[in-house]
């Protein structure tokens, strides 16, 4: 039997999606071949070996449990232990790690990185690929030089005269969208529509990141493909994210308060097997490796433009990656299972 450590929280504004995602796949995982070893990240970054019911996850209390243990990741590469700090001296062996953590310090590279220099394999993308999905403007220059479309845009750092920004935002003309640059579930990010809008936008996507995108807005609607594999890939049914105002944000991602979510799209086959090649060759192009959502938009003329790649994607059941696969016949337990396997022989 395979022991399989679960990170889950972290230092990340997405803290509560990542405790939600986590305990889906903790109850997911096949008992009969794999021993989960559930270790939580608080939002102070405190690393706790978690005993506890996996329902305290979903709940939001996990760290407030008995029998909560400060743990650490020993760096010696092939020991592969995890170690209590607790004064007894106890470690546990793993096999490999799946990081359910969404944005900063979780899908973003760092526990990767960290994973990978103890000779852990990681169950999902490794450093590279982490680091490169979550930074929209390297993302974006990567996937055009392997042709897709890619909007445009203009990417500024912190202390940049907001001239310079007026003026960018003058030339890409209106609406557009003001983004960080490293950022995940839409948390920064604002719809611009007229000039006076643009200084509070801005400041609001600075307060996540050092870097800031004014991206053009791509008329049409959001697509995604569900990406599964490393040398072979399997991609799931494409979906389609319906709007009644504005855009994508963080509520309507988690609530779907005006919008709907159509798995699959309603779109010809024709054009979901586009967006499929579409998504395989971005997928290749980022160096994914395990899983990976990748989002495009469908414009009216019919052309696909890549939005983002998404690591680490929401999974719980209902999720929009699982319901992906689903459609094509992969339940969640199955999907789960297959992830462990790819992420160990990756």
């Amino acid at each position: 039997m395979q022991t399989i450590l679960v990170l889950f929280g972290g230092c990340s504004t997405e803290y509560d999606v990542s405790l939600q995602s986590a305990h889906a796949v903790l109850q997911a995982l096949d008992p009969g071949r794999f021993r989960a070893l559930p270790v939580g990240i608080t939002r102070e970054g405190r690393w706790l070996r978690y005993q506890g019911a996996v329902s305290h996850l979903e709940t939001g209390d996990w760290q407030t449990q008995p029998g909560c243990v400060p743990c650490a990741l020993s760096p010696d590469r092939g020991e592969r232990r995890l170690l209590w700090l607790d004064g007894s001296g106890r470690s546990e062996t793993l096999e490999a790690a799946f990081p359910v953590l969404h944005g900063k310090n979780g899908e973003d590279g760092t526990v990767q990185g960290l994973l990978e220099l103890a000779d852990i394999p990681v169950i999902g993308c490794g450093t590279l690929a982490s680091a490169l999905c979550m930074d929209k403007v390297r993302a974006h220059r990567l996937a055009a030089l392997a042709g897709v479309r890619v909007p445009r845009g203009a990417v500024f750092h912190r202390g940049t005269a907001s001239v310079s920004m007026d003026r960018a935002a003058e030339e890409l003309g209106y609406p557009l969208f003001v983004k960080p640059v490293r950022a995940g579930s839409s948390f920064g990010i604002t719809r611009v529509t007229a000039p006076d809008q643009l200084p509070a936008a801005v400041e609001e996507a600075f307060r996540h990141d050092r870097e800031v995108l004014l991206e053009k807005a791509v008329p049409g609607f959001e697509v995604g493909c569900a990406v599964l594999g490393n040398e072979t890939l399997t991609v799931g049914a494409v979906d389609e994210i319906q709007l009644t105002d504005g855009f994508f944000d963080y509520t309507e991602k988690y609530h779907l308060v005006t919008s709907r979510i159509h798995c699959p799209a309603r779109i010809t086959p024709e054009k979901a097997a586009e967006i499929q090649e579409t998504a395989k060759t971005i997928y290749r192009a980022l160096d994914c490796r395990v899983f990976a959502r990748v989002d495009l938009f469908l414009t009216p003329e019919g052309e696909i433009v890549f939005n983002e790649v998404n690591t680490i994607p929401g999974f719980t059941s209902h999720s929009r990656y699982p319901s992906m696969m689903r459609e094509i016949g992969l339940d969640f337990r199955a999907l789960v299972t297959r992830l462990v396997e790819l992420g160990v022989e990756a």
